[in-house]
């Protein structure tokens, strides 16, 4: 099996004490060496891409144009990384030792130095157990806390530089955002746009009236807001109404002008050259509008990211390609395409209100049964299982699987968590809920309910496992590890209800929460003893398997193998807020009937007698069992 860097990035031969393998790409192409040869099938397919979205002669016109853009990005990539490809294994692109962190780049703030180099210093000072790091929208902006971009170029100067991601890819893969679907209104695309530049006529997609696009045509619109879809902006022309999905200063980029596309593509391969391991399509179900339809995960929209899987795997195979898509889930998963064309991995939308729903109810009953039905396509397919992020709790990856009254009853409940509500526009015109904007230390934990603070602690720290012993790939947003409570004050002053998740830290009082034994962000971080112990068991490989227990309503049971079939562990979470005691039948649940059984958490020693497994579990309790001596514990 080829080797693998503490990264995942593909090892090459070098000494034991040389640096990771970064995939920063040289500065300056290199026009001596042999240039890329597009194999005829890669060309092929590539062509009749082109030909959904273009026609024929649209194909042929824009191809050329399309190999030249790649021709120009492999000549910068540096032969180190051509020749680490060589021995790269796309089944092992993710193992068990993967845990990413999503995270602002200025979510921690010092006066002493740039915001991503404080966020590095943190990281590596006390997070240690991570080795992906997702920095949300690291351009310059306009709005949107960083989705509204002005320059997909250049890296917020208020954050730090292009060279301070270079020296983040020395220690970690880095998940960069391709926010391709809109551009700020106030950038130089649009402005160029608005001045009547030729260039830039078909760039995005606009009409003289707003009549233009007829109430049949907009009723047939699914958008996750609740505002017009055009936006009235002055020209150089007179006026003129915008397509704009999100927000009038979100302006939609308009795919079914080719060069938009290319534009894009070169955009996808500047981020690789400039260290992206993992590229997440964000909001790409909207990528394609087109009056008439849903303008939402239409067939052109599937096509691009088949066609951005294309390039990556033609010129970038290590790269892996990130949908999220906060959709139902069948149409959700629908982005895995065969398991071989389309995003490598999904984030697993469903998972967040079905675990939410899980410990309101304290009964696992729904979870247990929706997970035994969730298989990835492919072995080099993966669901990204995160519980919360900087948005909020999503709630249309659960219509379907929720009955309506019990996506009533998880609203409500977290409304009196001190929740809010966001709403989209329905077909039919009406508003209807489509994210809860809470933080997930507040959705978990009501702040006058009078608990004590350990057992809100053991709560957070039982739904976390959920994410990491499933089979995937576990993602945290650094509040919702860090156990923030919902900033309300900020929702008050800026009107936005999505800020009640986006607080901006002190470096030096998280530093200062950090050394402290006793303080809630230091006990908080048993999530990641538990994420170091996870990295040492093949059995948590998001290849190896999982059967999902139904052994009783109060436990989420699953049971891991490794992809080798030598390691088995049990893993059981407590739902509840009371202690749990059940009996497992061992080779009623298919395990070996070993005597003695380890908890890899705790180490305590679990006796069975006569193939029955008697267990003891606390409140929100977890136990990760292994049979004693049956396996080698992985370096």
């Amino acid at each position: 099996m080829t080797e693998r860097s503490a990264t995942g990035k593909p090892d090459i031969e070098k000494p034991a004490e040389g640096p990771i393998l970064s995939t920063v790409h040289d500065p300056s192409p290199d026009y001596h060496r042999p240039p890329l040869q597009i194999p005829p099938e890669a060309r092929a397919r590539l062509c009749r891409r082109m030909s959904t979205l273009y026609g024929r002669a649209g194909a042929e016109a824009w191809m050329p144009e399309m190999e030249r853009v790649l021709r120009v990005y492999y000549a910068h990539k540096p032969l180190r990384l051509i020749e680490a490809e060589r021995a790269f294994v796309p089944e092992e692109r993710f193992t068990e030792k993967d845990m990413i962190l999503i995270t602002y780049g200025d979510i921690v703030r010092s006066e002493y130095e740039p915001p991503i180099r404080t966020l590095s210093r943190l990281l590596g000072r006390y997070l240690k157990a991570i080795n992906t790091l997702h920095v949300l929208p690291f351009f310059p902006y306009s709005s949107d806390r960083g989705f509204s971009i002005l320059d997909f170029e250049t890296v917020d100067p208020r954050l730090g530089t292009w060279e301070d991601f270079e020296k983040l890819d020395d220690r970690y893969r880095l998940m960069f955002d391709g926010v391709f679907n809109h551009v700020s209104a106030k950038s130089r695309w649009f402005q160029e746009f608005r001045d009547g530049n030729p260039q830039f006529r078909d760039v995005f997609i606009s009409y003289g009236s707003k009549d233009e696009l007829t109430p049949a045509q907009r009723s047939r619109i699914t958008r996750p807001r609740t505002s017009d879809i055009l936006t009235r902006f002055q020209t150089l022309d007179g006026p003129v109404y915008v397509w704009t999905t999100f927000s009038p200063d979100q302006v939609d980029l308009n795919f079914r002008e080719p060069r938009v596309l290319l534009k894009i593509v070169e955009l996808l391969l500047l981020y690789v050259r400039r260290g992206a391991d993992l590229i997440r399509l964000d909001a790409v179900t909207y990528l394609w509008s087109e009056p008439g339809t849903s303008c939402a995960s239409l067939k052109e929209t599937h096509e691009i990211v088949k066609l951005f899987r294309d390039v990556l795997d033609l010129v970038a195979p290590y790269v892996a390609l990130v949908t999220e898509t906060n959709v139902p889930h069948e149409e959700n998963v629908s982005y895995f395409g065969n398991g071989r064309d389309e995003a490598h991995m999904v984030y697993n939308f469903a998972l967040p209100p079905l675990v939410l729903h899980t410990f309101y109810t304290e009964d696992a009953t729904l979870l247990t049964r929706w997970a035994a039905g969730l298989h990835p396509p492919s072995r080099t397919t993966h669901f990204f299982h995160f519980l919360d992020s900087h948005d909020g709790i999503g709630l249309m990856g659960a219509r379907g699987i929720l009955r309506e009254e019990e996506i009533e009853a998880l609203i409500r409940r977290a409304r009196e968590h001190g929740g809010f509500v966001s709403y989209k526009t329905a077909r039919d015109g009406t508003e209807v809920p489509y994210e809860i904007n809470i933080t997930w230390f507040s959705a978990l934990n009501r702040e006058d309910a009078g608990e004590e603070m350990d057992l809100q602690i053991r709560r957070l720290v039982a739904s976390r496992n959920i994410q990491l012993i499933l089979q995937g790939v576990p993602g945290f947003y650094l509040l919702g590890l860090i156990g923030k409570r919902n900033d309300v004050k900020a929702v008050e002053a800026s009107g936005s209800h999505r800020d009640i998740n986006r607080t901006v830290l002190d470096a030096r009082l998280l530093e200062e929460a950090f050394g402290d034994p006793a303080s809630k962000v230091n006990r908080i971080r048993e999530v990641f003893v538990h994420g170091m112990i996870r990295a040492r068991h093949r059995a948590f490989h998001p290849n190896g398997p999982q059967k999902v227990l139904g052994l009783d309503r109060r436990v989420f049971a699953v049971l891991r193998t490794s992809p080798e079939g030598d390691e088995r562990v049990l893993a059981l979470v407590n739902v509840t807020s009371g202690p749990c005691t059940l009996s497992v039948s061992l080779g009623d649940c298919g395990l070996p009937e070993e005597d003695r059984w380890s908890d890899l958490i705790t180490g305590k020693v679990r006796r069975a007698e006569g193939g029955d497994l008697l267990l003891d579990l606390e409140p929100y309790g977890v136990l990760w069992l292994k049979p004693e001596g049956s396996d080698p514990v992985r370096p």
